[in-house]
């Protein structure tokens, strides 16, 4: 038993990288950047000027990710924000060879299992975007406004446990963003602390 918490103990540290990162200012311009999606395409940030942006880092390896798609609750906070023209880009910033790690066919397989629905999976094996964003955490969430303003940088939500029965008490705070921006109102949570594992960076 000990020997098994010590081992989700060293997968949950967040491990401080070699490279420099950037943080990602609030209420300043979102870091742009083009990436590749796991279905061939290149995704531009750019390219959504005038919308809504989520951009969640996620490893499926990872318990807490684990926690919040098995549960379900994920998948349906995706398709809610989808339909009403959210973009949604899942990001996986794992390094070849570190837990996480999948291929484009991979990803898509995985997000058609569990009922997940973001706009596109973007794949950042290199870490350019990760730390262009100084993400640190799977899941670790952001959000830009229509003007191109990060306004959320965060945790999904309040309660940072690997426990699917936390999820009723704990406050969404994406969900909470989300409804604010669509209704025009100050977020009051902009920035809250992230939690689960460590971003799997190339050494």
């Amino acid at each position: 038993m000990l020997r098994r918490q010590f081992a989700l103990l060293s997968f949950v540290l967040v491990s401080i990288p070699t490279v420099a990162m950037a943080d990602a200012l609030l209420d300043h311009p979102a870091p742009v950047f083009s990436a590749p999606a796991a279905d061939g395409r290149t995704i531009d940030l750019n390219a959504f000027r005038g919308k809504t942006v989520v951009l969640e880092w996620t490893n499926h390896e990872c318990p807490f990710v684990r926690k919040h798609y098995e549960s379900g609750n994920i998948p349906p906070l995706q398709k809610e924000a989808v339909a009403r023209d959210v973009v949604w880009l899942q990001i996986i910033s794992s390094a070849p060879g570190k837990d996480g790690y999948v291929d484009g066919p991979t990803a898509m397989k995985l997000n058609a299992a569990r009922g997940a629905a973001p706009t596109a999976i973007l794949l950042d094996p290199e870490g350019k975007v990760g730390r262009l964003y100084g993400a640190k955490t799977t899941p670790h969430i952001f959000i830009v406004n229509p003007a191109g303003q990060l306004v959320y940088a965060g945790g999904i939500d309040s309660i940072p446990s690997t426990r699917q029965e936390d999820i009723a008490r704990a406050e969404n705070y994406v969900r909470s963003a989300l409804g604010a921006l669509a209704a025009g109102e100050k977020i009051s949570n902009a920035s809250t602390r992230p939690y689960g594992c460590s971003v799997k960076y190339p050494s």
